[in-house]
Protein backbone atom coordinates (compact mmCIF):
# COMPACT_ATOMS: atom_id res chain seq x y z
CA UNK A 1 0.00 0.00 0.00
CA UNK A 2 1.51 3.33 -0.99
CA UNK A 3 1.43 6.25 1.05
CA UNK A 4 0.48 9.59 -0.89
CA UNK A 5 2.68 12.50 0.03
CA UNK A 6 0.76 15.37 0.92
CA UNK A 7 3.20 18.78 0.65
CA UNK A 8 2.59 21.22 3.36
CA UNK A 9 2.59 24.85 2.44
CA UNK A 10 3.61 27.96 5.19
CA UNK A 11 1.53 30.31 6.78
CA UNK A 12 1.35 33.51 3.34
CA UNK A 13 3.73 30.75 1.49
CA UNK A 14 2.94 31.29 -2.68
CA UNK A 15 3.16 28.48 -4.80
CA UNK A 16 6.18 28.09 -7.74
CA UNK A 17 3.75 30.13 -10.33
CA UNK A 18 2.74 32.68 -8.42
CA UNK A 19 6.56 33.48 -7.02
CA UNK A 20 7.24 33.28 -10.94
CA UNK A 21 4.20 35.81 -11.67
CA UNK A 22 5.35 38.45 -8.72
CA UNK A 23 8.56 38.18 -10.10
CA UNK A 24 7.99 39.02 -14.15
CA UNK A 25 5.62 41.87 -12.46
CA UNK A 26 8.43 43.51 -10.09
CA UNK A 27 10.80 43.16 -13.22
CA UNK A 28 8.43 45.18 -15.39
CA UNK A 29 7.97 47.54 -12.45
CA UNK A 30 11.52 48.12 -12.36
CA UNK A 31 12.18 48.60 -15.74
CA UNK A 32 9.34 51.06 -16.22
CA UNK A 33 10.69 53.04 -13.52
CA UNK A 34 14.95 52.59 -14.93
CA UNK A 35 14.06 52.91 -18.53
CA UNK A 36 13.21 56.25 -18.28
CA UNK A 37 16.61 57.17 -16.56
CA UNK A 38 18.61 55.81 -18.94
CA UNK A 39 16.89 56.98 -21.48
CA UNK A 40 17.45 60.71 -19.77
CA UNK A 41 21.14 59.62 -20.03
CA UNK A 42 21.21 58.55 -23.46
CA UNK A 43 19.71 61.66 -24.81
CA UNK A 44 22.22 63.55 -22.93
CA UNK A 45 24.98 62.53 -24.47
CA UNK A 46 23.86 62.33 -28.00
CA UNK A 47 24.68 64.81 -30.55
CA UNK A 48 22.21 67.81 -30.97
CA UNK A 49 21.38 66.99 -34.50
CA UNK A 50 21.06 63.63 -34.01
CA UNK A 51 18.08 64.16 -32.08
CA UNK A 52 16.53 66.48 -34.02
CA UNK A 53 16.84 63.95 -37.09
CA UNK A 54 16.30 60.86 -35.54
CA UNK A 55 14.08 61.70 -32.39
CA UNK A 56 14.88 59.97 -28.64
CA UNK A 57 17.01 57.19 -28.78
CA UNK A 58 18.03 54.41 -26.09
CA UNK A 59 21.71 54.25 -27.24
CA UNK A 60 23.17 57.29 -29.05
CA UNK A 61 23.38 57.43 -32.76
CA UNK A 62 26.34 60.27 -32.42
CA UNK A 63 27.95 60.63 -28.63
CA UNK A 64 28.45 64.21 -27.67
CA UNK A 65 29.12 65.98 -24.53
CA UNK A 66 28.02 69.25 -26.01
CA UNK A 67 25.18 69.70 -23.70
CA UNK A 68 27.41 69.70 -20.29
CA UNK A 69 30.13 71.33 -21.95
CA UNK A 70 27.69 74.24 -22.13
CA UNK A 71 25.97 72.82 -18.99
CA UNK A 72 29.30 73.84 -17.34
CA UNK A 73 30.48 76.42 -19.38
CA UNK A 74 30.75 78.64 -15.98
CA UNK A 75 31.49 75.93 -13.23
CA UNK A 76 31.71 78.10 -10.80
CA UNK A 77 27.86 79.38 -11.09
CA UNK A 78 26.66 75.64 -10.93
CA UNK A 79 28.77 74.35 -8.00
CA UNK A 80 28.05 77.25 -6.12
CA UNK A 81 24.23 76.28 -6.84
CA UNK A 82 24.84 73.04 -6.04
CA UNK A 83 26.35 74.03 -2.50
CA UNK A 84 23.91 76.66 -1.82
CA UNK A 85 20.64 73.96 -2.53
CA UNK A 86 22.69 71.43 -0.39
CA UNK A 87 22.73 73.66 2.41
CA UNK A 88 19.67 75.18 1.88
CA UNK A 89 18.13 71.26 2.05
CA UNK A 90 19.83 69.99 5.03
CA UNK A 91 19.33 72.83 7.10
CA UNK A 92 15.72 73.36 5.99
CA UNK A 93 15.15 69.66 6.31
CA UNK A 94 16.34 68.98 9.92
CA UNK A 95 14.48 72.73 10.64
CA UNK A 96 10.89 71.13 9.39
CA UNK A 97 11.49 67.62 11.43
CA UNK A 98 12.36 69.59 14.77
CA UNK A 99 9.23 72.51 13.96
CA UNK A 100 6.96 69.74 12.72
CA UNK A 101 7.64 67.12 15.73
CA UNK A 102 7.92 69.93 18.69
CA UNK A 103 4.16 70.95 17.64
CA UNK A 104 2.49 67.94 16.52
CA UNK A 105 3.84 65.82 20.06
CA UNK A 106 1.94 68.60 22.35
CA UNK A 107 -1.49 68.20 20.24
CA UNK A 108 -1.57 64.84 20.49
CA UNK A 109 -1.91 65.06 24.39
CA UNK A 110 -5.59 65.39 25.21
CA UNK A 111 -4.76 67.11 28.59
CA UNK A 112 -2.88 70.14 26.43
CA UNK A 113 -4.38 73.71 27.13
CA UNK A 114 -6.47 74.90 24.23
CA UNK A 115 -5.31 71.90 22.14
CA UNK A 116 -8.94 72.55 20.40
CA UNK A 117 -7.23 76.35 19.28
CA UNK A 118 -3.65 74.67 18.42
CA UNK A 119 -5.22 72.26 16.35
CA UNK A 120 -7.90 74.99 14.45
CA UNK A 121 -5.05 77.14 13.72
CA UNK A 122 -3.26 74.35 12.00
CA UNK A 123 -5.97 73.28 9.52
CA UNK A 124 -7.05 76.86 9.16
CA UNK A 125 -3.49 77.47 7.41
CA UNK A 126 -3.72 74.46 5.32
CA UNK A 127 -7.02 74.86 4.08
CA UNK A 128 -6.57 78.68 3.66
CA UNK A 129 -3.74 81.14 2.18
CA UNK A 130 -3.07 84.56 2.46
CA UNK A 131 -2.31 84.63 -1.17
CA UNK A 132 0.95 85.48 -2.62
CA UNK A 133 1.07 89.43 -2.04
CA UNK A 134 1.33 89.24 2.04
CA UNK A 135 3.10 86.29 1.50
CA UNK A 136 5.77 88.26 0.12
CA UNK A 137 5.85 91.23 2.51
CA UNK A 138 5.69 88.88 5.92
CA UNK A 139 8.86 88.06 4.45
CA UNK A 140 10.32 91.28 3.04
CA UNK A 141 9.19 93.89 5.38
CA UNK A 142 8.79 91.86 8.50
CA UNK A 143 11.19 89.17 8.47
CA UNK A 144 13.72 90.81 6.10
CA UNK A 145 15.03 88.27 4.85
CA UNK A 146 15.48 89.34 1.38
CA UNK A 147 18.56 88.17 -0.60
CA UNK A 148 19.32 85.99 2.76
CA UNK A 149 19.81 82.59 2.39
CA UNK A 150 16.81 82.23 4.89
CA UNK A 151 14.52 83.45 2.99
CA UNK A 152 15.28 79.99 1.02
CA UNK A 153 14.73 77.96 4.04
CA UNK A 154 11.92 79.66 6.34
CA UNK A 155 8.79 79.91 3.70
CA UNK A 156 8.69 75.41 3.39
CA UNK A 157 9.74 74.77 7.17
CA UNK A 158 6.27 75.44 8.27
CA UNK A 159 4.44 72.72 6.89
CA UNK A 160 0.45 72.17 8.18
CA UNK A 161 0.24 68.67 6.85
CA UNK A 162 3.02 66.76 7.88
CA UNK A 163 2.24 68.39 11.47
CA UNK A 164 -1.00 66.73 11.23
CA UNK A 165 0.70 63.38 9.87
CA UNK A 166 3.12 63.53 13.08
CA UNK A 167 0.80 64.06 15.42
CA UNK A 168 -1.56 61.34 14.27
CA UNK A 169 1.27 59.49 14.31
CA UNK A 170 2.09 60.20 17.75
CA UNK A 171 -1.39 59.69 19.04
CA UNK A 172 -2.04 56.01 17.71
CA UNK A 173 1.38 54.77 17.88
CA UNK A 174 3.25 55.96 20.96
CA UNK A 175 1.64 53.92 23.47
CA UNK A 176 1.14 56.32 26.47
CA UNK A 177 2.18 53.49 29.42
CA UNK A 178 5.78 53.97 28.10
CA UNK A 179 5.49 57.84 28.90
CA UNK A 180 4.22 56.97 32.21
CA UNK A 181 6.43 54.68 32.60
CA UNK A 182 8.82 57.00 31.77
CA UNK A 183 7.74 59.74 33.83
CA UNK A 184 7.10 57.16 37.25
CA UNK A 185 11.51 56.86 36.90
CA UNK A 186 11.91 60.75 37.18
CA UNK A 187 12.25 61.62 33.11
CA UNK A 188 10.81 65.14 32.36
CA UNK A 189 8.79 65.66 29.27
CA UNK A 190 11.92 66.72 26.64
CA UNK A 191 14.43 63.41 27.85
CA UNK A 192 11.21 61.48 27.50
CA UNK A 193 9.96 63.37 23.79
CA UNK A 194 13.98 62.76 22.93
CA UNK A 195 15.19 59.60 24.08
CA UNK A 196 11.53 57.68 23.60
CA UNK A 197 8.81 58.88 21.47
CA UNK A 198 11.71 60.14 18.73
CA UNK A 199 13.70 56.97 18.61
CA UNK A 200 10.14 54.97 18.41
CA UNK A 201 8.94 57.57 15.49
CA UNK A 202 11.49 56.71 12.84
CA UNK A 203 9.41 55.19 10.20
CA UNK A 204 7.13 58.71 10.55
CA UNK A 205 10.65 61.30 11.18
CA UNK A 206 12.36 59.17 8.02
CA UNK A 207 9.23 59.97 5.47
CA UNK A 208 8.86 63.52 6.56
CA UNK A 209 12.90 64.64 5.85
CA UNK A 210 12.63 62.65 2.79
CA UNK A 211 9.63 64.73 1.12
CA UNK A 212 10.76 67.68 2.51
CA UNK A 213 14.13 67.11 1.03
CA UNK A 214 12.74 66.45 -2.11
CA UNK A 215 11.06 69.62 -1.93
CA UNK A 216 13.94 72.22 -0.83
CA UNK A 217 15.78 70.76 -3.85
CA UNK A 218 13.74 71.03 -6.48
CA UNK A 219 12.51 74.78 -5.16
CA UNK A 220 13.17 77.22 -7.52
CA UNK A 221 9.74 79.67 -7.13
CA UNK A 222 12.12 81.50 -3.67
CA UNK A 223 15.14 82.16 -5.25
CA UNK A 224 12.68 84.06 -8.48
CA UNK A 225 10.82 85.91 -5.45
CA UNK A 226 13.68 87.02 -3.11
CA UNK A 227 16.39 87.06 -4.21
CA UNK A 228 17.51 89.66 -6.70
CA UNK A 229 20.54 91.37 -6.14
CA UNK A 230 22.74 88.31 -4.58
CA UNK A 231 23.30 85.63 -7.48
CA UNK A 232 25.27 83.56 -5.34
CA UNK A 233 22.46 82.82 -3.24
CA UNK A 234 20.77 81.13 -6.49
CA UNK A 235 19.21 77.89 -6.27
CA UNK A 236 20.56 74.80 -8.68
CA UNK A 237 16.59 74.27 -9.81
CA UNK A 238 16.70 78.44 -10.43
CA UNK A 239 20.01 78.17 -12.70
CA UNK A 240 18.76 75.57 -14.68
CA UNK A 241 15.38 77.40 -15.14
CA UNK A 242 17.48 80.32 -16.26
CA UNK A 243 19.87 78.37 -18.67
CA UNK A 244 16.30 76.95 -20.23
CA UNK A 245 15.10 80.32 -20.82
CA UNK A 246 18.55 81.78 -22.49
CA UNK A 247 18.54 78.45 -24.86
CA UNK A 248 15.33 79.46 -26.30
CA UNK A 249 15.40 82.96 -26.41
CA UNK A 250 18.91 81.70 -28.46
CA UNK A 251 16.60 79.61 -30.78
CA UNK A 252 14.12 81.73 -31.34
CA UNK A 253 16.58 84.31 -32.70
CA UNK A 254 18.46 82.02 -34.70
CA UNK A 255 14.87 81.16 -36.28
CA UNK A 256 14.32 84.10 -36.90
CA UNK A 257 17.19 85.03 -38.74
CA UNK A 258 16.62 81.96 -41.04
CA UNK A 259 19.95 80.87 -41.05
CA UNK A 260 18.88 77.00 -42.19
CA UNK A 261 17.89 73.66 -40.13
CA UNK A 262 21.37 72.79 -39.43
CA UNK A 263 22.41 75.28 -37.51
CA UNK A 264 19.09 75.33 -35.65
CA UNK A 265 19.34 71.83 -34.94
CA UNK A 266 23.40 72.44 -33.80
CA UNK A 267 22.18 74.70 -31.28
CA UNK A 268 21.78 72.28 -27.54
CA UNK A 269 18.02 72.58 -26.49
CA UNK A 270 16.78 69.57 -25.76
CA UNK A 271 19.90 67.36 -24.92
CA UNK A 272 20.85 70.39 -22.30
CA UNK A 273 17.71 69.72 -20.94
CA UNK A 274 17.83 66.24 -20.36
CA UNK A 275 21.68 66.71 -19.14
CA UNK A 276 20.35 69.20 -16.61
CA UNK A 277 17.94 66.73 -14.91
CA UNK A 278 20.70 64.39 -14.43
CA UNK A 279 22.58 66.79 -12.89
CA UNK A 280 19.68 67.73 -10.91
CA UNK A 281 18.70 64.16 -9.82
CA UNK A 282 22.00 62.61 -8.73
CA UNK A 283 22.20 63.74 -4.91
CA UNK A 284 18.64 62.44 -4.46
CA UNK A 285 19.03 59.19 -6.07
CA UNK A 286 22.04 59.26 -3.41
CA UNK A 287 19.81 60.11 -0.42
CA UNK A 288 16.87 57.57 -0.94
CA UNK A 289 18.68 54.51 0.09
CA UNK A 290 19.60 56.24 3.24
CA UNK A 291 16.70 56.91 4.51
CA UNK A 292 15.62 53.70 2.90
CA UNK A 293 17.54 52.16 5.81
CA UNK A 294 15.52 54.20 8.40
CA UNK A 295 12.36 52.77 6.73
CA UNK A 296 13.35 49.71 7.79
CA UNK A 297 14.62 49.83 10.71
CA UNK A 298 11.98 51.47 12.04
CA UNK A 299 9.62 48.93 11.05
CA UNK A 300 10.96 46.57 13.74
CA UNK A 301 11.24 49.51 16.53
CA UNK A 302 7.99 50.40 18.83
CA UNK A 303 6.97 47.30 19.84
CA UNK A 304 4.96 47.05 23.01
CA UNK A 305 5.97 43.25 24.49
CA UNK A 306 3.89 42.43 27.07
Amino acid sequence: MQLQTVRTYKVNELSKPSMIAVHCLFILLSAAFILPVFLLIAISLTDEAAVYEHGYQFWPSLFSFDAYSFLFEDPTMVLTAYGVTSLVTLLGTLGTVILVTMYAYPLSKRDLPFRKAFTWFILFTFLFSGGLVPFYLVYTQLLHVKDTIWALILPLMSSPFWIIVARTYFKDNIPEEIVESARIDGAGEMRIFVQIVLPLSLPMLSTIALFTSFTYWNDWFNSLLFVETNKELYSLQFVMQRAIRELEFIKSQLGGLNLGTQVYANVPSETVRMAMVIVAMGPLMLAYPFFQKYFIKGLTVGAVKG
